[in-house]
């Protein structure tokens, strides 16, 4: 396998396993900073309900543009092209 090739599966790789997520937990994070999430429990017949704070939210939003981020650089370093590096194999002029 070429180094594109490798490249292209690492990257298809990282949407899916990032990517993806952080797009779901974007939405899910941006609908829990408005304040719009509830919850309801049930530990040992003992129920309990309210609304998520927001700062959950907050902190899934910025874990989510992490996610999203990891994809971006992973495509960005892995389908870039070198600068070829030129090599000269001539001998040095001799000191003066």
């Amino acid at each position: 396998m070429d180094k594109k090739t490798k490249g292209l599966i690492a990257t298809i790789a990282a949407v899916v396993l990032c990517g993806c997520p952080g797009l779901f937990m974007c939405i899910f994070g941006a609908f829990t900073a408005t304040g719009n999430m509830p919850y309801n429990t049930e530990v040992n017949g003992v129920q309990s309900s309210g609304m998520m704070p927001a700062s959950v939210g907050y902190v899934m939003l910025c874990l989510s543009l992490i996610g999203i981020l990891v994809p971006i650089l992973v495509g960005f370093f892995m389908l870039r092209k070198k600068p070829e590096v030129v090599q000269h194999n001539e001998p040095l002029p001799p000191a003066s």
